[in-house]
């Protein structure tokens, strides 16, 4: 009994250290969002420009995914979140020191490929540890609000007192700890593929095989969708609620937070409700509450509005803890490493065009169509659900 309760510490432990290096690597991303009017100002940069920069970081968060797992089968898990907190670090202190646009573009880059490396082997770990998995990945997702209910008002105030590059540096100083608390207290694991050739892994007809299965195709749909919306909000809610409707740095800041609170609350929430009642219905209820939130933010005016829609989106954007289990659900044990990475990798480079997309429309249209064109894509999330339903389509 008593080994069984030191088990059962243990793989709690995993979860929480797990969490608080998601919590690091989304830090390092972060802090971007705020400061992203003084970026601006200080190269002289475009709206569009800086949305290029942070697809890039999402297109290479999105890239690192697949070899992480790949990395991970062949080396441990451990090892590869040590190294994806310990470069977060390194990286985050080399892009506050970027002399220019060029080399600040170059760095997000590399920030985006570094802390890609955690999550999909945090998820294969967790997947492994525990019985309920929507329940643990929920958990672990509120590593992400956890950062947005910081990091922006630290960036924020930080960034009036000392400047955006000193902003851009907390994310050094977070993910250093974190590191050593890692390192620490999480023991090595076991590759799962320790003596299969890296090149057996990234062979293209396991790879094709895999994601034009069916349920993984559609499952990665949704996720395209969602992801495209997520990263976007990620990016430029700030900039946003400071150009549409006129609100100081701070007060946006504060909003971002709110926004990061609520996706903290929700995400268990919504993780233990995907295992409950289903993934689809869950995600559905996510979509239509991120349809309502965006929709209130576009046309809607005044703080108590603004505060009611940021708990709407806040919730809607939770929906990675009902769909990313159905891709586990639709996995067998052997692929839950490179394979959940490889599905990642795949939704994520297309939705990572967010950023970009939604700058460029800001800067043609304004930012209120911007916004708008994220209630079109959850709207089709709404539509693909209701249908695979309704037509028993089993996907």
């Amino acid at each position: 009994m008593a080994r069984r309760k030191r088990e059962w510490d243990y793989r709690w432990t995993v979860l929480v250290l797990c969490t608080l290096a998601f919590f690091a690597t989304m830090v390092a991303r972060l802090v971007i969002s705020p400061v992203v009017p003084r970026i601006e100002a200080a190269f002289g940069a475009s709206s569009g420009l800086v949305g290029l920069a942070l697809t890039g970081l999402w297109a290479a968060y999105a890239l690192a995914q697949f070899p992480s797992g790949v990395l991970a089968d062949r080396y441990g898990e451990r090892t590869v979140i040590l190294a994806a907190i310990g470069l977060t670090a390194a990286a985050s202190g080399l892009l506050s020191l970027s002399p220019s646009m060029p080399v600040f573009v170059l760095l997000t880059v590399v920030l985006g490929g570094v802390a890609g490396l955690h999550y999909s082997v945090a998820t294969s770990l967790l997947t492994r540890t525990f019985d309920g998995v929507g329940t643990a990945i929920g958990l672990h997702n509120s590593g992400a609000p956890l950062a947005g209910l910081l990091a922006p008002v630290a960036a924020a105030a930080v960034a009036g007192w000392v400047g955006w590059r000193a902003s851009i540096g907390l994310g050094a100083l977070v993910a250093a700890p974190i590191f050593l608390l890692f390192a620490w207290k999480v023991r090595p694991t076991e590759p799962a593929r320790p003596g299969q050739p890296m090149r057996e892994r990234f062979a293209l007809g396991p790879v094709r095989d895999l994601l034009t299965r069916p349920r993984i195709a559609f499952t990665a749909l949704l996720a395209i969708l969602c992801e495209f919306v997520w990263q976007a909000t990620a990016s430029f809610l700030p900039a946003f609620l400071i150009y549409h409707h006129g609100h100081s740095a701070a007060a946006a800041s504060a909003l971002f937070s709110l926004y990061f609170v609520v996706h903290g609350i929700t995400q268990p929430g919504v993780g233990v409700l995907s295992d409950r009642i289903g993934r689809d219905a869950a995600a559905g209820l996510c979509a239509l509450s991120g349809i309502a939130g965006y929709g209130t933010l576009v046309v809607g005016a005044g703080l108590p509005v603004l505060v009611g829609a940021i708990v709407l989106v806040g919730t809607g954007m939770s929906w990675g803890a009902a769909i990313l289990p159905r891709f586990m659900d639709n996995l067998s044990a052997e692929e839950q490493g490179a394979g959940f990475g490889l599905v990642r990798t795949a939704y994520m480079i297309v939705s990572a065009t967010g950023s970009a997309v939604v700058g460029s429309v800001a800067d043609l249209a304004g930012w209120g169509a911007a916004f708008s064109v994220f209630v079109a894509l959850l709207s089709v999330v709404v539509a693909a659900l209701v249908l695979n339903r309704t037509l028993d389509l089993g996907l």
